[in-house]
C-alpha cells in the first residue's frame, strides 16, 4: 500500500455539453495529469471533484479560466486490485473513529494496483494510520 497527501480541487461547472472538455484542456495545455475525477449534477449546475497529480497553482488556473473551486487535502491510496482492499483501508479508517466524506477510485484491467481516493475529517489522522498499516504489510 502506498498512501500519500493530495490536492483535490471541488469545482463547480455549469451542466452543459463540452463544459467537461473545457476542464479538461485546461489541464492538458499545462501538462498536468489527471489522478482521479468524480461529478455530481443537478439540474444545470454540477460539481466536479478532480484529483491531479502536480502541485501547480490549480486555483490560478481554474480562477483564469472563470471557474469557481474549493481546495482540500485528500489521500491517494493504492492497493493491490484484488478483492478486500477497499474493506482493509476502510475498516482501518472506522477502527480509527475517522468520518470518510468522499471516496472515489479505479482500477484498471491487468494492472496490479487500485487507486482509491479519500476524503476525510482528519486527513493528517487518516494519513498516519494508513501509513502505519502500509509499514506493517
Amino acid at each position: 500500500m502506498k498512501v500519500q497527501k493530495i490536492k483535490q480541487f471541488s469545482v463547480f461547472m455549469p451542466n452543459k455539453p463540452g463544459a467537461l472538455s473545457r476542464l479538461g484542456s485546461l489541464f492538458f495545455e499545462k501538462g498536468i495529469n489527471i489522478l482521479g475525477i468524480a461529478s455530481e449534477v443537478s439540474d444545470d449546475s454540477g460539481l466536479v471533484r478532480i484529483a491531479l497529480e502536480q502541485d501547480a497553482d490549480i486555483s490560478a488556473i481554474l480562477s483564469k479560466a472563470g471557474l469557481s473551486s474549493v481546495e482540500t487535502n485528500i489521500l491517494s491510496v493504492e492497493v493491490e486490485d484484488k478483492p478486500g482492499e477497499l474493506l482493509r483501508v476502510t475498516s482501518a479508517l472506522a477502527e480509527g473513529k475517522i468520518n470518510i466524506t468522499t471516496v472515489y477510485g479505479t482500477s484498471v484491467a491487468g494492472s496490479n494496483t487500485s487507486r482509491i481516493l479519500i476524503a476525510a475529517q482528519n486527513i493528517d489522522k487518516a494519513l498516519a494510520l494508513l501509513e502505519e498499516i502500509a509499514a506493517k504489510s
